[in-house]
């Protein structure tokens, strides 16, 4: 269990999960060093955004965000989230990721990160039948509307039965 695992463990008893999702992730240095901040966390946890502002730490060469600013703000966001929307009989990991620029950002961005009940439920299920399933989440880094993409990261997560990943990893050693 990670520091950040036993933090969250302990600190949701007493703010709750949402509230420890938001400013345990702004104030890890991790997160904080992608210059991203998530600014709202749903109650269920469903739905998360962040806002990436343009700032002299993550300007590049031709004054847009540096991409690798826009990478590292969404990277850790859908695993987390699923990690803490499941409980702790899953192993959750990111497998792959795909970044695809679309237009240089000269302007604060934002990102949504939802799943929805039911994907909860079809991941639960397969990871029943088939100890293990593979999702993707694409996320769009867009304008504060949403009416223009900058950005767009694809990742792909590997959900597994927890007893399950063990056997499998002591197999393959």
């Amino acid at each position: 269990m990670s520091i950040y695992q036993k933090i969250g463990e302990v600190g949701s008893k007493f703010i709750g999960k949402p509230t420890l999702f938001k400013y345990g992730f702004n104030l890890s240095p991790m997160y904080r060093r992608s210059t991203g901040r998530i600014i709202a966390v749903s109650e269920d946890l469903l739905q998360v955004r962040i806002k990436l502002p343009l700032s002299y730490k993550n300007r590049n060469y031709v004054n847009s965000i540096f991409g690798g600013s826009m990478f590292s703000a969404v990277d850790p966001i859908p695993m987390v989230q699923l990690m803490n929307l499941l409980d702790s009989n899953y192993v959750v990991w990111d497998k792959s990721a795909e970044i695809y620029f679309k237009r240089p950002a000269k302007e604060h961005l934002f990102a949504d990160f939802s799943y929805t009940e039911n994907e909860i439920v079809d991941i639960k299920q397969k990871v029943a039948q088939d100890q293990e399933t593979e999702i993707i989440k694409t996320t769009q880094l867009t304008n504060k509307d949403g009416s223009v993409v900058f950005c767009e990261v694809k990742k792909l997560i590997y959900i597994a039965d927890k007893s399950y990943f063990k056997n499998k990893r002591k197999v393959k050693k």
